[in-house]
């Protein structure tokens, strides 16, 4: 097991350094500019014992070389090709540190380059009430490997929503087909970072995780959002659309000795009902019996007449419904059986 000041080789990954601290399962290997970088424990293989008992002041003074002997230009990492590799698969996966204690936990994220391609990657999130992005993660990903990107607590979920990766793949030192760069986003259900059976056995990983596609096969992922409230006004829309003309009014709307009648069957209202549900239907008939109402509540004491036939007695309730909501000081009782018989209802109007 690695410790601090070990001097140590990635893993899965080129690069190395002298480990200088360890907090969990994370190192923090420091390359020789001094910079740290954040290195699961378990990619982390020692290289020297000896060496790894020094620090950084400790390594010796290297002679710069004579101008006689220029130092070669550094050549450019082997890279194993594999056969299917030709096609860019690349896989953004959440990891639980602790997947039993997932209220508690922290999560890793990584990206999976499953291709023989390096890969320019952006790593960036942001809230659904956020209007703009946040970076956590930039650089190059080497041809099949799979990088961390960070660990994040259960705080930061509300603002990972969304989540999306850009990426422009090439290949060094050699000739390559090109590839088109792309920008790929998905919207993140992050409630299922809280539930066990939403983690799942992976290809690339010993333990269950969350993988979301981000190209498969040379084809990006495609997001889709579906907001409900563009949902619902499309729906109302094509509803509105689809709902077939009306007749004329005269035909099921008069008035015969002073009092307004109005006939409510389906048939009178529509040409066809092709297509229409009984809830449309029914809503139909609410509209021209709120139209006929608004029309005349100016005139107080007149009568109307809704003729809505007798039935399983459903529109009659839903009219009875709709007059105690919109108009509580009208008055409502059946009409003449001798005039309409059981199918009516008379209304007298007050403001």
């Amino acid at each position: 097991m690695a410790k601090v000041n070990d001097i140590v080789r990635f893993l899965n990954s080129t690069g190395g350094g002298r480990i200088s601290r360890i907090e969990g399962n994370m190192a923090y290997v420091e390359d020789e500019d001094g910079f740290e970088q954040p290195v699961m424990l378990r990619e982390c293989v020692v290289v020297d014992e000896a060496k790894a008992k020094k620090t950084a002041y400790d390594r010796p003074v290297v002679p710069a070389p004579s101008k006689e002997e220029p130092k070669p230009a550094p050549k450019a990492p082997v890279v194993e090709e594999t056969e299917g590799g030709e096609k860019l698969n690349l896989t953004l996966a959440y990891e639980p540190k602790e997947i039993k204690h997932l209220n508690t936990t922290t999560f890793y994220a990584y990206l999976v380059n499953d291709s023989n391609y390096f890969l320019y990657y952006t790593y960036m999130t942001r809230g659904d009430a956020d209007g703009e992005w946040t970076v956590w993660s930039h650089g190059i990903v080497e041809p099949n490997i799979q990088v961390l990107l960070e660990e994040f607590d259960a705080a930061r979920l509300t603002s990972m929503s969304r989540i999306a990766v850009q990426y422009v793949a090439f290949k060094d030192g050699k000739t390559f087909k090109l590839k088109n760069p792309a920008l790929v986003e998905h919207r993140l259900d992050t409630t299922k970072f809280y539930k066990l059976h939403c983690f799942h056995d992976n290809e690339y990983f010993d333990t269950p995780v969350i993988a979301l596609d981000i190209v498969r096969n040379d084809v990006p992922a495609r997001m889709t959002v579906i907001d409900s409230a563009d949902l619902e006004r499309a729906m109302q829309e094509k509803r509105r659309a689809d709902r077939p003309a009306r007749k004329p009014v005269q035909k099921h709307e008069k008035e015969k000795n002073g009092i307004i009648e109005c006939d409510l069957h389906i048939n009178e209202l529509l040409d066809s009902t092709a297509g229409l549900s009984n809830r449309d239907m029914l809503e139909v008939q609410l509209d021209k019996f709120r139209e006929v109402m608004d029309a005349n509540i100016g005139r107080p004491g007149a009568r109307v007449v809704f003729i809505h036939g007798k039935g399983e007695g459903v529109l009659r309730k839903a009219l009875l419904d709709e007059l105690k909501r919109r108009y509580p000081r009208c008055e409502a009782q059946d009409a003449s059986f001798r005039e309409y018989g059981f199918g009516a209802t008379l209304i007298k109007l007050h403001k």
